[in-house]
C-alpha cells in the first residue's frame, strides 16, 4: 500500500472556499480516476496564527503502477485546474510514501 500525501497551504482569505471545492469537486475528481482506494483530508493543527492554513490531502493508492498511471495520465490536468483556480493562494507539495 502507497500513500500519495499532498499537503497545501491555502491563503485564510480562500479558505472555505478552497476547502468546499476540494470535498465536492477535486477530491472527488481525482477518486473517479480509479487509481486510489481511498482518500482522506487533514487540517494540520499549529501553535500560531499564520496567513495560511495548512491541509494533508491523502490518496491510498495499491500499487506503483497505479501511482505512475496518474501521475502520468490524470495528475497533469487536475492540477493545472487546482492552479489556476487558486493561482497566488496556495502553495503545495507532493509526497509518496509506502506503507512498512
Amino acid at each position: 500500500m502507497l500513500l500519495y500525501n499532498v499537503t497545501i497551504g491555502i491563503d485564510k482569505d480562500v479558505e472555505e472556499e478552497w476547502l468546499h471545492w476540494m470535498k465536492t469537486r477535486h477530491i472527488p475528481d481525482v477518486m473517479n480516476t480509479g487509481m486510489f482506494l481511498d482518500s482522506k483530508i487533514y487540517k494540520v493543527l499549529h501553535d500560531h496564527e499564520e496567513e495560511t492554513t495548512s491541509y494533508s490531502v491523502q490518496y491510498f493508492v495499491e500499487t506503483i503502477q497505479h501511482m505512475q498511471q496518474y501521475l502520468a495520465l490524470h495528475a497533469p490536468a487536475l492540477m493545472a485546474e487546482h492552479r489556476e483556480r487558486f493561482a497566488n493562494k496556495h502553495v503545495a507539495f507532493q509526497t509518496l510514501l509506502e506503507e512498512v
